[in-house]
């Protein structure tokens, strides 16, 4: 382990919503707890079996820590873990406080040239890395990517690194939409009351095809069913918004096209 202090600490829509509704599906808040999961600091001290850092070294925090090396690990997969440990999720504390005890193994170097500041936004440029790598985005690829907040942003960024040929993003938001547009993104919706399938044409005509792959980042019902009837048929829909627990979904429209619907939870190896 390390102990770190810290130094920038991002506020994510979680940390919001614990603090507002002190619950996230069957993650309930019951004691007092420090929020904060999108993290970097300096090493101040290093445990004894620490070998890749010394205190002064400036760190980013993967907040996700498995707890054991169960079978989620051995495959790879250990952000699936039922015995994880995450920042701010509870019961576990977060690193939005002076000082904080991480593992090592989940401390990354930061080189000079990135600032605490963008070390803590590897976070949530995670989760970007993460829904594009289970969605198969590569060269070539055309991508509609719903909704434009900061996690639909970091999509956009990841997908035109990962070689997307065209990237379109749909929000309500116009400001959030030139945001997109700042970032990388080829072509952007102003979604006003169209139904979901009038902002699934759209996509296509803007694109001039139907995307293989659709990142939805809002989790509204509409913006699913939307993800839906837009992706090419044998694509893939990646669901990193999350809304209610039950959302009516044109299932069979999915089915009978062998659109693959995948989830995200958090990121792993990124």
């Amino acid at each position: 382990e390390v102990l770190l202090r810290m130094h920038s600490v991002g506020i994510c829509g979680s940390d919001v919503h614990y603090w507002q509704h002190g619950r996230i599906g069957d993650f309930v808040v019951k004691d007092p707890m420090v929020l904060g999961h999108e993290a970097s600091g300096t090493v101040v001290k290093a445990g004894s079996g620490v070998t890749h850092l010394k205190p002064g070294d400036r760190v980013a925090i993967e907040p996700g820590v498995p707890r054991e090396m169960d079978e989620f690990c051995k495959t790879g997969r250990y952000n699936l873990s039922p015995t994880i440990f995450f920042c701010a999720t509870p019961p576990d504390d977060g690193n939005l406080c002076r000082y904080y005890k991480h593992s090592a193994s989940y401390c990354y170097k930061l080189p000079d040239n990135v600032t605490f500041e963008e070390g803590a936004l590897i976070e949530p440029l995670s989760v970007g890395i993460h829904a594009c790598k289970r969605a198969g985005v590569t060269l070539g690829s055309k991508v509609f990517v719903s909704g434009s907040g900061p996690i639909g942003l970091v999509n956009v960024l990841v997908a035109k690194m990962m070689g997307a040929a065209a990237v379109v993003i749909t929000d309500l938001s116009a400001s959030r939409l030139q945001k997109a547009k700042e970032v990388g993104a080829d072509f952007t919706i102003q979604v006003k009351n169209e139904t979901p399938q009038e902002v699934a044409s759209k996509v296509e005509s803007l694109l001039g095809c139907m995307p293989e792959i659709t990142v939805e980042c809002t989790g509204v019902q509409a913006c699913i069913q939307a993800g839906i009837y837009a992706t090419r048929s044998g694509g893939t829909l990646v669901l990193v918004g999350l809304g209610p627990e039950m959302v009516t979904v044109p299932i069979v429209n999915a089915a009978v096209r062998e659109v693959d619907i995948r989830g995200i939870f958090r990121y792993c190896n990124t």
